[in-house]
């Protein structure tokens, strides 16, 4: 049973690798492991994860069964747009799918954030399962982009929001 929790400095080094698992299963297909390679090491490197665990106004979560994490969330307020959570990050390992570790991580972000009246979040078009997934958690469409996880990513993207409480 996988129990939900803030993340700490001691969770960075297995986050990298539930990340480095979780973004070679999610995105090889789409755009070759060199590239997504590329990315978790620009994206997930030991100090950008430990950065963020440690930020203020945002919520690092991990799903944990006491001998490896399973699945990961974080998100924080935009700092662009009022009243509004940016989701940045909900993985789930491959062999712990289907579980509902995502569905509990989502539901507890969900609440970590009372001034928000959106959640938003950017998620690779042909994911169809996070798709999916989002969806079924009250996410619709709202916009495009090329620039997924950054200025210049070149990286397509569909932007869809929830509205919150």
């Amino acid at each position: 049973m996988f129990f939900v929790r803030t993340a700490s400095e001691r969770d960075v080094e297995a986050l990298r690798g539930l990340l480095a698992e979780s973004f070679h299963s999610t995105y090889d297909g789409f755009y070759g492991p060199e590239k997504v390679q590329q990315l978790i090491d620009a994206w997930h490197s030991l100090p950008a994860l430990k950065a963020r665990v440690e930020k203020k106004g945002g919520e690092f979560l991990v799903a944990d069964d006491g001998r490896r994490l399973g699945g990961m969330a974080y998100a924080a307020m935009s700092k662009t747009m009022t009243k509004t959570a940016m989701l940045h990050q909900l993985y789930v390992r491959p062999s712990c799918q289907r579980m509902g570790i995502g569905r509990d991580l989502f539901a507890e972000l969900e609440t970590c954030f009372p001034d928000a009246e959106i959640m938003r979040l950017e998620v690779e078009p042909r994911n169809a399962a996070a798709i999916a997934f989002y969806e079924a958690h009250g996410f619709t469409e709202v916009d495009r982009t090329t620039s997924c996880g950054g200025p210049d990513s070149g990286l397509p993207a569909i932007i869809m929001e929830k509205p919150l409480g």
